[in-house]
């Protein structure tokens, strides 16, 4: 069978096939997102003093309801710029729920007015494709630094000579490259029990003594109310800077990423539906102490290449979520920690390659420049910064008289 017809079987069947599958290469694709989800969420509990259950409780909600109402994989990620400023400098709790209020309202505006449609209708599809790009070879990098750095959760950080993430690193990488389109047998389910396995033999001791199962609910305003001055400060220093990667990464983007695997089964991802699901979802964490959630492209793009096709994928790992936090509570993180570093940066290269490489349909020598110099502005600057470029660039090379 042709390329072409194998292409044009693979959109059919994606197009027509049922809502919700529970199956083992959907628990695979469920597996995909944790990549940039964890280390962000882990980092902010720990050392942000973050409630887990409510953190988890937030996240796990997100993820169901996102299922339910789209109908196909819907990705669940942390606002990165709000998350890794928040872990670098000790946001207090109080400071990172009010950056969620202020991203919660400022996306719910843009869907619930139209704005985002017309943002949308002037961003030209090469800045969409230099914004995928820029994300999928930070998630490449930040993947391979997870294999590389030291990992505080193991116990043996060596093996002879050679760093034990590394090691690990690299087994889950054969391992993905071997079972990638293994359907009986799917990749991430296989790196990530295995992942876990290591984690229960090498890693920091388990003890069972300390997983208190019983009834954890979340509850509301775990931290107080913030003050009218956690409210102003935080909008320059974080608020500000998130809400150009927002727009670009996780409604543009991941949008446009949405039609592209799903096509007419995506019907309810709309650039308006997709803002105001993540407006929601982060005055809902403001309310109940969690994180600043998006759902990033990248996400999707790791659900897809692990096997997700059905939002039943969002259910799965949306429940594991809620039920390691109502049963273990607090005791839920030695168990989430388990998992070597090593293992989700195996996750996010491969997602981050499934997402750069959706540049290679631009053709025109402009085009590709533009994504090009907005890798080059995402890798010394940031993403957001790259899409305003981006955006600016794109236009002045609509002219004639500008050759590249």
């Amino acid at each position: 069978m042709s390329e072409r017809n194998k292409e044009s079987e693979k959109k059919a069947l994606q197009e027509t096939s049922p809502a919700f599958i529970f199956n083992r290469l959907e628990f695979s694709g469920s597996l995909g997102d944790l990549g940039t989800l964890l280390p962000i969420a882990i980092g902010m509990i720990v050392l942000n003093g973050l409630n887990v259950t409510n953190v988890m409780v937030t996240v796990g909600l997100f993820y169901i309801v996102s299922g339910f109402y789209f109908k196909v994989p819907t990705p669940v990620q942390p606002m990165k710029v709000i998350g890794a400023y928040a872990i670098a400098v000790g946001l207090t709790p109080t400071q990172i729920i009010a950056s969620s209020l202020w991203m919660g309202i400022f996306v719910l505006v843009l869907g619930t007015t139209g704005l985002i449609h017309l943002i949308a209708k002037y961003t030209p599809k090469c800045t969409v494709r230099g914004v995928q790009l820029g994300v999928g070879v930070v998630l490449m990098g930040k993947g391979i630094n997870f294999m590389l750095q030291p990992d505080p959760n193991l116990v043996v950080q060596s093996i002879g000579p050679i760093n034990t993430g590394i090691v690990l690193g690299v087994v889950g990488m054969a391992a993905t490259l071997l079972l990638l389109e293994n359907r009986k047998v799917p990749a991430a389910v296989m790196v990530i029990m295995g992942g876990i396995i290591v984690g229960l033999f090498i890693g920091k001791p388990l003890k069972m003594e300390e997983l208190k199962i019983g009834f954890h609910f979340p509850q509301f305003f775990p931290y107080g109310l913030p003050s009218g001055s956690d409210m102003l400060w935080v909008l320059p220093v974080v608020v500000l800077p998130q809400i150009p990667m927002t727009i670009g990464n996780a409604i543009l983007s991941n949008t446009d990423v949405m039609h592209e695997y799903f096509g007419k089964r995506a019907h309810r991802a709309t650039y308006k539906s997709i803002a105001n699901s993540q407006g929601i979802a982060n005055i809902i964490s403001f309310a109940w102490g969690g994180i600043s959630l998006c759902h990033g492209a990248g996400g999707l793009a790791a659900m897809y290449r692990f096997g997700a096709r059905t939002a039943a994928a969002n259910l799965m790992i949306g429940g594991i979520f809620i039920a390691l936090a109502l049963i273990f509570g607090r005791n839920a993180l030695p168990i989430l920690n388990l998992l070597p570093l090593s293992v989700l940066g195996v996750l996010l290269v491969f997602a981050g390659a499934q997402l750069a490489l959706m540049v290679q349909d631009l053709t025109a020598r402009k085009d590709l420049f533009v994504t090009l110099l907005m890798l080059g502005i995402t890798l010394t600057v940031n993403l957001a910064v790259a899409f305003i470029c981006g955006v600016i660039i794109a236009y002045a090379l609509k002219s004639d008289r500008i050759k590249v």
